[in-house]
């Protein structure tokens, strides 16, 4: 039997010292699909075209002109700027499959929340963007699923926290960028910053 080799991850958690929420996938698709160095990389996940039309007015916001790429720069600075911590809840996984899909995700190892929540203490709510990630956070944390789109409150350290779960940013989910963009702007609004 040929046994998978396990991939840990490749970026580590981006935490700007502000951070108002954190926003949790799975992990990252394969390198060779990448188009920065930094989350959400391959160009047909729509999450920096539903930030971009939400706080830009204009879906292509982060597009790099002319290439087929995210503007890495643009990305980081945003996120710093408005207080968005990413990060994924595996860190370390077995690709069944050669590919970005989550149900061929095996998660050997999980992230450790309280070692994350510690370094961004103003954070006050995890946003989930596909089901294997909140199958995985549910493992680690004392929350309750919430439905696509809605939020349930936890306490966590000490803390009182919002669990969001949001449509997934994939292109494997067949929505419209703006539509996607909704369920998105009201859970900005409903922490206030959007």
């Amino acid at each position: 039997m040929n046994k998978k080799e396990t991939e840990e991850h490749p970026l580590g958690f981006f935490l700007p010292e502000k951070a108002k929420i954190l926003m949790l996938g799975s992990f990252p698709p394969p390198q060779l699909r990448w188009s920065m160095n930094f989350y959400y990389p391959n160009i047909q996940n729509d999450m920096w075209r539903i930030m971009g039309y939400l706080f830009f007015d204009n879906k292509n916001h982060f597009l790099v002109e002319g290439k087929k790429a995210f503007d890495e720069v643009r990305v980081r600075a945003f996120c710093t700027e408005r207080g968005i911590a990413l990060g994924d809840t595996a860190v370390e996984i077995i690709r069944l499959k050669d590919n970005a899909s989550d149900k061929f995700l095996e998660v050997v190892t999980t992230f450790n929340p309280a070692d994350v929540l510690s370094r961004i203490p103003d954070c006050k709510a995890i946003v989930i963007t596909g089901q294997k990630a909140m199958d995985t956070l549910l493992t680690v944390i004392p929350a309750e699923e919430p439905a696509v789109g809605e939020f349930t409150c936890f306490g966590f350290m000490g803390r009182e926290m919002k669990l969001f779960r949001m449509p997934s940013s994939s292109r494997a989910y067949p929505k419209p960028v703006e539509e996607k963009a909704k369920s998105y702007a009201g859970m900005f609004h409903e922490l206030g910053m959007l």
